[in-house]
């Protein structure tokens, strides 16, 4: 352990003190010769550590696990989930949870190594990462950052200096993740399992006292906590599916409580706008297509509920009745942040009872035409509709004469209401292409420059600058489509 703290870390371990059944301590795996690639000085920065002090020796053996900083305790958090709708016991196989940060502004955020070896919840696997899937990472998650969408970030990817046996022989690396925290659905679901009920209230009174300080004197906290949950997810989903994010993986080990995304293994954009577009490689149902991610994300809910039934009424019929009660509102919940943002991408700033006809006849267009989902909403913004293939069909042509019409009902003017799209629509999103691009030149070639530059026009993805032009062209077409996989 080292005593050395100019680098800034302030550590303090609630989640530890915890019942002892919900993590294992471990250590993470040393590794050989650890080179920091990628460092997030904005980050750094925020959570009150010295850039200069991480970037030196001191600083990459902590983020590559060979050295313990002073105030840490390292655990792997237990936790179960339903993958693919299958409950199965789970835990942290590859990632190690250093502490919880306590910032300058007295904000907590826990710091996770992943890939740092093997933990007693590895069910068989190596613990280690490869270099390409933490880079990927690296990157969706900043880029979703930008776009505003709650989301664990990525404070840096340290190489191992060692090969990590998948197919082929690929370099290692470690993701330093940082988050509000790690409580998962899934670990509500463990609990519930294997734990006791006072468990169970531990657990939902840490979560409680962690995210929703707000609800901790009311009197049923716990119900209180469930319908909390249920707003945020809500809320974050309509995000994504307002941006054309496609999860992959929407297991309910990967749903926090805390309403951030995490977890991205067979995430991606969506380009050409088809409701039932899949990326995942393994996903091969569709069950976290597009389209699911809605109702997918009130089945995990119902998960949750499941869990904490105990803590709703001693009486289970009557814990079920209000538990029902409170799920019953996420579609409407989901529906209204939607919409909501669906509006705002058209620069409506009122509602009318038409407005979704309004949109839905744009989106049925948008499929029957197969266009950019991005781009489409650019060129609205721009007032290019003419840079959309739809441009000049009669449908769309009565369509955009409608919306134009509906504008004009508004006591706001055009200008605001252009306004407003344009802090609603990005510019740029992470291209599929572009981030393969990034990659293979980093992991292949040892060049982190694209992956920079990348980095720096999705920083901002609301600009509309003209360095963002070139990363807003499609990709050319290809023989099949584009396939995502599971990092690990």
């Amino acid at each position: 352990m080292t005593q050395n703290n100019e680098i800034g870390w302030n550590f303090d371990n609630s989640y530890a003190r915890l019942s002892e059944s919900f993590y294992e301590s471990v250590e993470p795996t040393p590794v050989s010769s650890p080179e920091l690639v990628i460092l997030n000085n904005s980050l750094t920065k925020s959570l009150g550590l010295d850039i200069k002090h991480l970037q030196s020796e001191e600083g990459i053996e902590v983020l590559a696990g060979n050295q313990i900083p002073e105030g840490s305790l390292p655990i792997a958090q237990a936790y179960a989930g339903h993958q693919f709708g299958n409950f199965t016991m789970l835990g942290d196989g590859r990632a190690v949870l250093l502490g919880e940060q306590i910032t300058p502004s007295d904000e907590r955020f826990d710091i996770q190594l992943k890939g740092s070896g093997r933990t007693p919840l590895s069910r068989g696997g190596d613990g280690r990462a490869t270099l390409g899937p933490m880079l990927r990472e690296y990157i969706i998650s900043e880029a979703m950052h930008g776009l505003g969408i709650p989301t664990n970030r990525s404070l840096s990817v340290v190489t191992t200096g060692e090969a990590v046996i998948r197919e082929t022989k690929l370099p290692g690396a470690i993701l330093t993740r940082v988050a509000a925290s790690h409580l998962r659905i899934g670990t509500f679901e463990y609990v519930a399992n294997w734990g006791s009920t006072e468990e169970l209230r531990m657990l939902a009174d840490y979560a409680i006292e962690r995210h929703f300080p707000d609800i901790e004197d009311n009197e049923d906290r716990y119900l209180s906590l469930f319908e909390a949950v249920i707003k945020r997810q809500a809320a974050l989903i309509a995000k994504w599916q307002l941006v054309g994010f496609i999860h992959g993986v929407m297991n309910t080990d990967n749903m926090t409580i805390s309403g951030e995304t995490i977890d991205y293994g067979p995430c991606a954009f969506m380009d050409e706008y088809d409701p039932a577009t899949v990326f995942s490689s393994i996903d091969v149902q569709g069950r976290y297509a597009y389209q699911n991610q809605p109702p997918i994300g009130q089945w995990n809910l119902a998960r949750f509920a499941e869990a904490l039934l105990p803590l709703f009424h001693e009486s289970q019929d009557h814990a079920v009745e209000l538990a029902q009660e409170a799920h019953a509102k996420f579609e409407e919940l989901y529906h209204s942040h939607w919409l909501a943002g669906m509006r705002k991408k058209l620069g409506i700033q009122n509602e009318e009872e038409q407005d979704e006809a309004l949109i839905e006849d744009l989106l049925s267009i948008m499929k029957k035409h197969r266009v950019d989902f991005t781009n489409t909403f650019r060129a609205l913004t721009l007032g290019k509709p003419e840079d959309t293939v739809m441009n000049g069909t009669t449908e769309f042509t009565h369509w955009y004469d409608q919306w134009q019409t509906r504008l004009a009902r508004q006591e706001e003017s055009k200008t605001s209401s252009y306004q407003l799209m344009k802090s609603s629509n990005p510019a740029v999103i992470p291209r599929n292409h572009r981030v393969e691009e990034a990659l293979e030149a980093a992991v292949n070639k040892g060049d982190y420059s694209v992956m920079e530059q990348l980095m720096d026009v999705l920083s901002n993805p609301y600009a509309y600058s003209p360095e963002q032009e070139e990363y807003t062209k499609l990709p050319e077409p290809s023989s099949g489509p584009y396939r995502t996989f599971c990092g690990t």
